[in-house]
This record gives structure tokens, sequence and C-alpha cells, in this order.
């Protein structure tokens, strides 16, 4: 009898209407029903022994794995809705079901014929009973357009907020462009001026030289050379010609700054050395500061990081003329590098005036600033956090108005493989 028993079982099983796997306490795949192999289009041979986040990686979601810990550690059987995202993608069993997909799963604990612990889920469609119901049909189409216009106002964001962070980068491009300006010519002006005066040497130069195959003693070359200078000429050559190439030196690195701030389009993750990209972005910014403070540069031992540079490059320099703007005479800005752990932080500490106690929640907030009018566009410290926020990492902000401000910027040295899904559990 108890075999008859558990045949009618497996009978039931095999063609109930709805998806049952079982699992081992590893979460590896012990059993599951034809019903899954015909939605999934695997059979089960194919998944028999393997982990069920390997077979179906939609599983591995911030709202399953709370399913699963419920069940593990508590012994909950665990009923969710989803919407969107479901743990066990099927194929739809009504093609022209024009409502939102929406399944449902029940996970559960379960001990074994062996005493051993094991995991039952089930897993079904649950669009059809919708159906049959006016009222959740009405409510799942609402919420299906709904979704649909969100989605559209959500890529409608998403182009707005890319053209804002587009017109920042050229906003912070358009105010150092005169500051670089002046840096180029500044080298260029003593360099030009260099030349011209090496130009009156070399013609006197020429004139002395000249005057050897008319000079009928001595004594008159002498007196030639001492009419047009020669030994001024020759202490002053030296110096000119030094002078020079300090100059086309400080072209050349700020050139080179420039060069390798200016990726802006950059948007592949690679290791990283920070503090070339930190002083990198001190030359490009040097006309903003030179005149306001003085920069301490604090660095530590710093692990290559993964990051976008040019982007972390970004966001120090937003830090830094902030900084400069924060100091109403002449101050002091220090630029500092740490590591802990898994972690790099960089720290811009200015001796500023400092933020309100009642602004600092709205600093990072887009089109807030507290600049005078014409004075900033209120997006640059929202595109700094945007960018943090992109490679995983934190910025942190300390401030008390008189004695400046300090904003430390945390970073992953490295990024994670992959970023989780969305949760697709609905309440």
């Amino acid at each position: 009898m108890e075999g008859f028993t558990t045949q009618l079982s497996s009978a039931l099983v095999e063609r109930i209407n709805l998806g049952i796997i079982v699992l081992d306490a590893d979460l590896h795949i012990h059993h599951w029903n034809t019903f899954v192999s015909e939605l999934c289009s695997m059979p089960l041979d194919q998944a028999l022994g393997r982990p069920l986040l390997e077979v179906f990686p939609q599983a591995n979601s911030p709202g399953f794995t709370r399913d699963i810990d419920l069940a593990r550690k508590r012994g909950k059987h665990v009923y969710s809705h989803w919407l969107e995202a479901p743990p066990i993608p099927l194929k739809p069993q009504d093609e022209a079901n024009e409502l939102l997909p929406l399944q449902s799963t029940l996970f559960f604990p379960f001990n074994g014929p062996d005493g051993a612990q094991y995991f039952g889920l089930v897993v079904y469609d649950t669009s059809a009973v919708a159906q049959s119901n006016a009222q959740l049909q009405a409510a799942l189409k609402a919420l299906g357009r709904k979704q649909a216009e969100q989605d559209q106002l959500l890529r409608r964001l998403e182009t707005a907020n890319s053209q804002l962070l587009q017109s920042e980068k050229l906003a912070a491009i358009g105010q150092l462009a005169a500051g670089v300006a002046h840096e180029i010519n500044n080298p260029i002006g003593y360099v030009f001026s260099n030349l011209k005066t090496l130009d009156g040497y070399v013609h006197n130069l020429l004139k002395i030289i000249d005057a050897l195959d008319s000079a009928s003693s001595l004594e008159e070359m002498r007196q030639i050379k001492r009419n047009l200078e020669y030994d001024y000429i020759r202490g002053d050559v030296e110096a000119l010609i030094e002078e020079s190439e300090d100059g086309i030196d400080r072209v050349k690195r700020i050139i080179s700054a420039l060069k390798d701030f200016s990726h802006i389009e950059e948007e592949e993750f690679r290791p990283a050395d920070l503090h070339r990209g930190l002083d990198t972005t001190l030359n490009v910014v040097n006309n903003e500061l030179k005149y306001k403070a003085e920069v301490i540069k604090e660095y530590a031992e710093l692990p290559e990081v993964v990051c976008i540079p040019s982007q972390i490059n970004q966001v120090v320099m937003n830090l830094l003329v902030n900084a400069a703007h924060a100091i109403e005479q002449f101050g002091r800005i220090t630029l500092r590098t740490g590591h802990e752990g898994d972690w790099v932080w960089i720290e811009v500490e200015d001796s500023g005036k400092g933020i309100d106690p009642k602004l600092i929640n709205r600093i990072f907030e887009p089109f807030f600033t507290t600049k005078p009018v014409g004075k900033g566009t209120g997006l640059g410290l929202a595109l700094s956090y945007n960018i943090v926020q992109k490679h995983n990492g934190h910025i942190e902000v300390h401030s008390e108005p008189g004695l400046g401000t300090r904003f430390r910027v945390r970073l992953p040295v490295s990024q994670p493989a992959t970023q989780p899904p969305e949760d697709g559990q609905t309440p």
C-alpha cells in the first residue's frame, strides 16, 4: 500500500500544472517535474546535481536570497509574488496574454526519508488566475500601463541627466580654459622674449666673428668685443637657454596633463595609479589654485585601483576647484590619500569658510549651489556623487563654519565582477 501511495504522489507531482523543484541542503538540484522541463526548455538530466543559481542565474537576486535565508535560518514557508525578474523564468503559457507576467513562488524546508534537510520550491504562473478576477485583471493592466509610462519617463530622465552631466563637463572645461591658457602663455611668453634677446646676441656675435678678417691688431679685436659686450653675452646666453628649456618643459607638462585628463569618453574600468591622476589634475587646475591656496600633498602608499581614471580625475578637479572658491583670501588645501584593506580614499581639505549645517544635506542635489549667481551650475558635486556611486564607492563630507571643509572619496581597490540584478519581488 505504501508503494502504491508513493506512485500516486509521484504521478501527481509530474502531472500537476505547477513547477516543483527539490533542492538539497546546498541548493543543488535533486529533482524537478515535467512542468519545469517543458516551460524552461531544459531536461532534468542537464540540471541534476548542479547549483540552482548556476542553472537559473536570475535567482541570484536580493529578494530571492532573502527568501532562502528565511527558510534556512527560521524554518519558514516563504511565499512571494514577482511582477518582473522572477527567479525561475518560465515561458508564458498564454502567448496572447496582454497582462504583466505574474509569477508566485513558495520556498520551504523539509526533511527527507534519510533525515537530511531538503528544500522545496514551487513555482507557478498566476497570470491566468488574475484573468479570472476582473478587478485583479484591471489592476494588472493599469500596472502594465504605469510601468510603460515609468519606463518612458526613466528613459527621458536618463537622456536629460546625460545632457546635464555633459553640460557640466563643458562648463568645467570652459572654466579651466582661461587658466590653462594663462599657464601656457607665461612660459611661451618668456621663451619668445628670450628668443628675441638671443637674436640680438647672435647678431653681435656674428659681428665679432666678421671683424676677425678686417681687424689690424689684437687690441682692436678686444675693443670690438668690449663695445659689443661679449663677456655679458657669453654669461647670459647659457641662462637664457636654460630658462627657455624650463619654459618648454613646463608647456610639455601642461599638455601632457591635459592629454591625460581629457579622456572624457573613456568608459572602461582598468587598473590605474591614482597618484598620477591626482598630479595630472593639480597641473590642470594649477591656475585656479596658486593664487588662492598653498597646496599640500600627503600621499600614502596605494595599490593600483580599478576605476575609470578620467572620471576620478574629474571628481578630484571639482573638489579642488570648490575648495579654492571656498577660500576668501589665501589659505591652504590639503590633498591626502590612504589605504584601508580593500578600500582606498582620497581627501580634499580646505581652510575656507565651511558649509552652513542647514545646507550640508543638500550639497549633492543637482542645481543646488552656495556660490553667487553666475559662479556655479550646481552640478559639480552631483556629477561627482554619481561618478563615485558608479564606482561602488562613497563620498563623505565634514565641515565646520569658519574652519573649513573636508571631502573624502572612498573607492574599492577592485570592482565587483557583476552588479546584482534588480529585486523583482513585489510587496
